[in-house]
């Protein structure tokens, strides 16, 4: 489960933020869906440990990972999350293998041990990326830099994935087949998925439950595994737009669903 409960504040200048969300889910893959400046990435900021709240707690499956009033707060190392930033982050100057092992790594050892390079090679093996294993992210597409941004996040097997927009870097043509590809890899790691979006295609696609945020809070929360339609599941989020006709529908998926090129 992963269960949240925090606040927090950020200023810039003389502007300021206060964020106020709580949400817990046992589900397998969860959203946090609205609009930008919502508030969605500093929440996965704080569950990672990338910030930390003024107030509240964080917990996943039974780990406390922040609790303000126990003064608990375990450095982003120690909490046992994949973290995928929205532009991948990858490291210009390493390889896709170096890339993907470098959370292995630390400031005193460098050198993977052999388990850890068999784990490295498992994972360019799983993520087809065995032919360009040696080259830099510079020359990968946009969907090969999303897959060795995955296995780096997976690499140290993590208890929980925060993907954070992991579809806003990429083509709008290549994001259907790399929706299923994501669910795909959630599955088999067995592990729970956060998500944030603004995008309601990756909701309806992905998740189970979402979060919808609005001002820096969670207003509602919509299940989705209930089997209502996907009209219906709009409205529940909030999108208002004009349903689309079928022949509409078809062709937007033929386009976003057709082959991708890497």
């Amino acid at each position: 489960m992963i269960d949240v409960d925090i606040e927090l504040t950020v200023r810039d200048g003389a502007r300021r933020f206060d964020l106020g969300v709580r949400f817990a889910t046992e589900a397998p893959f969860a959203a946090l869906y609205g609009p930008s400046g919502s508030g969605k990435s500093l929440t996965l900021q704080a569950i990672a440990g990338l910030l930390k709240p003024r107030a509240g707690h964080v917990r996943l499956d039974g780990r406390t990972l922040f609790d303000a009033a126990r003064g608990i707060d375990l450095a982003p190392r120690e909490r046992g999350v994949g973290y995928l930033f929205q532009h991948y982050a990858l490291f210009p100057h390493l390889s896709v293998r170096q890339n993907i092992g470098f959370g292995l790594t630390t400031w005193r050892r460098r050198r993977l041990t052999p388990a850890q390079q068999a784990r490295v090679d498992s994972l360019i093996e799983r993520f087809g990326l065995s032919a360009m294993a040696d080259s830099r992210p510079g020359v990968l597409s946009g969907g090969q830099q999303q897959r060795v941004a995955l296995a780096r996040a997976l690499v140290r097997e993590p208890s929980a994935l925060l993907l954070d927009e992991p579809f806003a870097a990429l083509n709008p043509m290549l994001r259907g087949a790399l929706r299923r590809e994501l669910a795909e890899v959630v599955r088999q790691a067995r592990i729970p998925a956060l998500m944030i979006t603004h995008d309601i295609d990756d909701v309806l696609e992905l998740a189970d439950v979402a979060f919808v945020y609005q001002d820096g809070q969670v207003v509602r929360d919509v299940d989705l595994r209930k089997g209502e339609s996907r009209d219906h599941a709009r409205r529940a989020l909030g999108d208002e737009r004009p349903v689309e006709s079928p022949m509409r529908q078809k062709l937007r998926h033929l386009l976003n669903d057709g082959p991708a090129a890497g």
